[in-house]
């Protein structure tokens, strides 16, 4: 198990924490966000993280860590619950910092219509 709180991370991520966010990260930590082909530096990934538009709120619905390693798939959604979205996020470890984060989001949605007239597959959640 490694130190670092995880969950005081999310925390930080989830209200736009600009003065704390940094403390998370190595100083030449590298951020990357998949599906949308971009790389971060830890000052870019909080200026882009603490200027999206809104206001949000999530919760972690799965956490495995590592030593140096952590896997996040958490739930956000904007506060108004018009956006909802989840993220699973790697996070690889320097003493007890981030220095690599790789983000893959993707909006929540209903399955497309090809696949839902096959009639597979159940909803899993209420």
């Amino acid at each position: 198990m490694n130190s670092m709180n995880i969950k005081s991370f999310w925390k930080a991520v989830i209200s736009q924490d600009r003065a704390e966010l940094p403390s998370y990260f190595i100083e030449d930590a590298s951020i990357f966000w998949h599906c949308t082909n971009e790389q971060f530096s830890v000052e870019e990934y909080v200026k882009v993280n603490c200027d999206y538009p809104g206001k949000w709120e999530g919760e972690i619905e799965r956490l495995v860590e590592n030593k140096d390693e952590v896997i996040l798939a958490g739930h956000v959604y904007s506060s108004d619950k018009k956006i909802s979205c989840h993220v699973v996020s790697f996070i690889k470890l320097v003493n007890d910092k981030i220095s690599r984060l790789d983000e893959y989001w993707a909006d929540d949605g209903e399955a497309p219509g090809w696949r839902r007239k096959m009639n597979l597959g159940k909803p899993f959640k209420a």
